[in-house]
């Protein structure tokens, strides 16, 4: 299970969980696999492939239960049973109600099912999914890059770039992992992001969400073109515009803006920007983990990543530093919000 676990962190699955499998056939490992890309093969069927025959009579250890309905590929469970394999170890129980159940199927195959084999390791990879699942809305990161002095650009707007190359790789590989992003009006305007990945082995882009209030941006910007255009947020009474959604009038919900998020199908979302827009969701009490990356440069002037008047400090959120990562002179910052 250990090794599953360690090939459950590969890929970019996102929506869908990550899963590992190993397959073991007389004390041997006969078979691996993991959950690479959404609409691609699952650990399960892909260390079945690597086995072969071997999976008769074989024991398989798998991180998440395996799944029992068809989505964009078959069920697991029926490729199990198939193979005849002898018992399932899984670590997690599948939350998702029109996945789970995949244990039961096994069993009423003739197949032993054993749940719960270093659960909490597993689930820790998976930690972003599950939390989605279970409150059925999407998990919450903020990412933010800037000066050692808390500045996220200069005075006249210049922020390219405040981190090296490395950490801006780790910041697209993060929009991979969460699944989708999510930005304000004025990051657009700014910047004109692309807010793809542009990394190598990616099936799935990110999926595009903009904040624009009164619909006062053009269809010229980087994210509104290509074949998946961006997702924009506007209020009732703005112009209407391809492939948005209306929030309520007086400005935006971002619980029911969240709510339709997950209702698209995204399991995370990362908030990329601006201060403005940090400030909401913190405001909110939605953000459930901060990036920060923090570049090798003082500032000295210019805005800070976040503004606004907060709560007195006896009532300030409290946030518990998760792990830290180093590229070259640079550091991210991973805080997870104390609950």
């Amino acid at each position: 299970m250990k090794v599953a676990i360690e090939l459950s962190k590969k890929g970019f699955p996102a929506p869908n969980p990550h899963v590992g499998c190993v397959i073991v056939k007389n004390g041997e490992i006969v078979g691996r696999g993991f959950h690479n890309y959404a609409g691609g093969p699952h650990a399960e069927v892909e260390a079945l492939k690597q086995a072969d025959k071997k999976s008769e009579g074989a024991d398989v250890f798998v991180t998440l239960e395996p799944c029992r309905h068809f989505g964009r590929t078959p069920p697991c469970t029926q490729a199990l049973i198939a193979a005849k394999v002898r018992q399932v170890f899984f670590a997690v129980a599948d939350p998702n109600p029109a996945a789970s159940g995949g244990a039961d199927v096994l069993r009423s195959a003739g197949i032993l099912v054993h749940q719960g084999l270093l659960q909490d390791e597993a689930s820790r990879v998976n930690h972003l999914w599950l939390t989605a699942v279970q409150r059925r809305s999407p998990f919450v990161g903020l990412k933010v890059a800037m000066s050692l002095d808390g500045r996220i650009a200069l005075p006249n707007g210049t922020s390219q770039w405040i981190t090296n190359e490395k950490a801006r790789t780790e910041g697209r590989r993060l929009r991979c992992q969460y699944g989708s992003v999510l930005v304000g009006r004025k990051t657009i305007q700014t910047d004109n992001p692309l807010l793809t990945s542009r990394i190598k082995g990616v099936v799935n882009e990110p999926a595009r969400f903009v904040l624009d209030a009164k619909a006062s941006l053009s269809g010229q910007y980087h994210v509104f073109q290509g074949e998946h255009p961006a997702v924009r947020f506007v209020e009732k009474a703005a112009v209407p515009y391809d492939r948005e959604i209306a929030a309520d009038g007086g400005g935006f919900d971002l619980k029911t803006l969240l709510a339709k998020i997950y209702e698209y199908g995204n399991k995370g979302v990362l908030i990329e920007g601006g201060a403005i827009t940090a400030k909401g969701f913190l405001d909110a009490d939605l953000v459930d983990r901060l990036h920060l990356f923090v570049g090798n440069v003082i500032l000295g002037d210019g805005p800070p990543w976040v503004t606004g008047q907060w709560k007195p400090l006896e009532d300030a959120i409290r946030w518990r530093l998760n792990h830290t990562k180093t590229f070259g002179e640079c550091v991210e910052l991973i805080y997870d919000r104390v609950l």
